[in-house]
């Protein structure tokens, strides 16, 4: 396990810790997902989106929040608080499976297979954030695990100057604080309690904008279920390449302080 740096708070970061926090840093600004995707369905991911039914919006954002909301007790039911190995390559293969189950049907297919999905996911992301240093048995690690599904996606609100890790965490601060709060008085979450229901609900109007690209992506004729397999494959290796960003960030922070490792994060070019 790493120690802190004998400078404490506030040191500088070593060289190689300085260069985990720029590999941290070009996976949190340059996710693929969207490139990979353009690939698969030869098209531009965009057009896809902008076909979509306008009566779905509403629907995968319904589905959306309600998948959140149900899988984060689940996820994290099985995994033990600590540990150092992860397993990326098996929780890719249960969703690619799910996925082929639901690319076989299409965007109806939406509705059912998401939740399987993002409960596997969310298993996969704190299976990551536990070999990074997290100890699941906290209430903010597991909400820390839940905010990965708001990395890597700009909502239509969203201009230059909002884009980016560190603005997405500034927006859900406020949000994290209270439920991380609620958890540690209450130990249990509760799907009715306001806090966590608020801060679900800002991490769902980024989620959706993932899952409205992966809908309409597995509403393109061919996609079938061998496409959707592929599909689910590139969307939760995304959430994985934004896990493994998202850990190095909190456990570089552990050690020299936030401040240090967000202004170090700021310097660094690609």
């Amino acid at each position: 396990m790493e120690r802190p740096h004998p400078a404490g708070a506030g040191a500088s970061l070593s060289q190689q810790h300085l260069a985990e926090l720029k590999q941290a840093r070009h996976l949190l600004e340059h996710p693929g997902y969207v490139a990979r995707i353009t690939d698969v369905i030869g098209m531009p991911l965009e057009a896809a989106v902008k076909a979509l039914p306008a009566s779905w919006s509403g629907k995968i954002a319904s589905v959306t929040n309600t998948s959140l909301t149900k899988c984060l007790k689940v996820a994290n039911a099985t995994l033990r608080p600590t540990g150092t190995s992860s397993f990326p390559k098996l929780h890719s293969a249960a969703v690619a499976l799910s996925g082929a189950a639901g690319g076989a049907f299409g965007i109806a297919g939406l509705a059912v297979e998401l939740p399987v999905s993002t409960v596997v996911m969310l298993r996969s992301i704190a299976d990551i954030g536990r070999a990074h240093g997290e100890d699941l048995a906290s209430g903010e690690a597991q909400l820390a695990c839940l905010m990965v599904f708001s990395l890597g996606g700009k909502t239509a609100d969203d201009d230059a100057s909002d884009a980016g890790y560190y603005a997405a965490r500034v927006a859900l601060a406020q949000a994290m604080a209270d439920a991380t709060a609620y958890l540690a008085k209450h130990g249990v979450a509760s799907e009715a309690a306001p806090a966590l229901v608020r801060l679900i609900a800002q991490i769902a109007t980024r989620f959706n904008v993932h899952v409205s690209q992966k809908a309409a992506a597995m509403m393109v004729p061919i996609i079938g279920a061998a496409g959707g397999a592929l599909v689910n494959t590139l969307f939760i290796n995304h959430f994985q390449d934004m896990a493994r960003g998202h850990f190095t960030v909190r456990r570089l922070e552990r050690l020299y302080g936030p401040e240090a490792v967000s202004a170090a994060y700021r310097q660094l070019q690609d």
